[in-house]
């Protein structure tokens, strides 16, 4: 093909686009017009949904930044994520349920992200503390708490101390509690030694190793036929370096040696359990399994061959089961 038929085809399909962009607001615009023509041209409250994101400022004057879609009057789901990400890690939540009608919520933990890089309070009690004064600030109540690995304790551990009418119901997925740390107690954890192996490989290039995590066992993408996204390893490598290396270094210590089984015990809400029969980061065997034994009202559903990640390698699945979960 010569140069100028080149120059001429991509000017008609630079044209296409233009023109189709162009139609897509008068579109909207028309298929808006019934609407706004019933309600004498003014928006209707009932389907008023709002996209916004902000900050709220803990006592200890932290700020968690945090993001609020979707209507204010539906019923509210805020999810906790997992080490060493930010709320981003759900934007295949958040878009599918806020599609569903739902009041969707998610925030970066202090020291992750957006919030502010903290060099203290990055233990359990202070992450449930400013979870406490974001669901205070949104004056959230009913709502259903989806957590995933460390989130899973973090939510757990607010759940536990939430005021009366504030949780409706809570989501485990690849969930550290009830505890990770091998003890006596706990035989069937991880050694100590693997946890001093993450924060060496932290302090000693936080970059190459946040190259690790997710190319390998976080995805399942070192499983031998494993079907590997780079954008989900750029997305991963790119939430893990916008947090704090102390935060991140702390937290460590939070997730994996902090026992949540009177947490457990003591939520009286149902509670979901989620976990991947292949998930090579929080094992099955001495998370999900023993976890369902100390809940009042648990559910445990297991995913064969399914990794850690499994919320963002398997959108479709988990989604249609947490909506299951969620109208039940």
């Amino acid at each position: 093909m010569s140069s100028s038929n080149q120059a001429s085809r991509r000017g008609v399909m630079t044209a296409g686009i233009g023109l189709a962009a162009a139609a897509l607001p008068l579109a909207a615009a028309q298929a808006a017009a019934p609407a706004a023509a019933k309600s004498g041209g003014k928006p209707n409250p009932a389907h008023a949904a709002r996209a916004q994101s902000g900050f709220v400022t803990t006592k200890d004057g932290v700020q968690i930044f945090y993001k609020d879609w979707g209507p204010a009057t539906a019923q509210p789901i805020v999810f906790h994520h997992g080490w060493p990400l930010s709320a981003d890690d759900w934007d295949a939540q958040m878009m599918f349920f806020l599609l569903q009608g739902y009041r969707v919520i998610a925030h970066d933990r202090r020291g992750h992200g957006r919030s502010t890089q903290t060099d203290t309070g990055n233990e359990m009690d202070t992450y449930a503390a400013d979870v406490i004064a974001l669901t205070d600030h949104l004056d959230l109540k009913n709502a259903i708490h989806v957590g995933h690995s460390t989130g899973g304790g973090e939510a757990i551990h607010y759940a536990a101390r939430a005021k009366p009418g504030r949780v409706a119901k809570v989501v485990l997925i690849g969930a550290v509690p009830p505890i990770m740390v091998k003890s006596a107690k706990n035989p069937g954890g991880l050694p100590i030694e693997v946890f001093d192996g993450f924060r060496a490989a932290l302090v000693a290039n936080r970059a190459q190793f946040f190259r690790d995590v997710p190319e390998g066992p976080f995805f399942g993408f070192n499983r031998p036929g494993a079907k590997v996204s780079q954008g989900l390893i750029d997305n991963w490598w790119r939430q893990g370096m916008m947090g704090g290396a102390k935060a991140h270094y702390d937290c460590i210590k939070a997730f994996s040696e902090t026992d949540f089984t009177a947490d457990l015990k003591k939520v009286e809400v149902p509670v979901l359990i989620m976990h991947g029969e292949d998930d090579q980061i929080v094992p099955i065997a001495d998370s999900a399994q023993l976890a369902i034994k100390l809940v009042k009202k648990g559910t445990l559903k297991t995913y064969p061959g399914l990794p850690h990640g499994m919320a963002s390698t398997h959108p479709e699945i988990i989604n249609k089961d947490l909506l299951a979960f969620f109208k039940a």
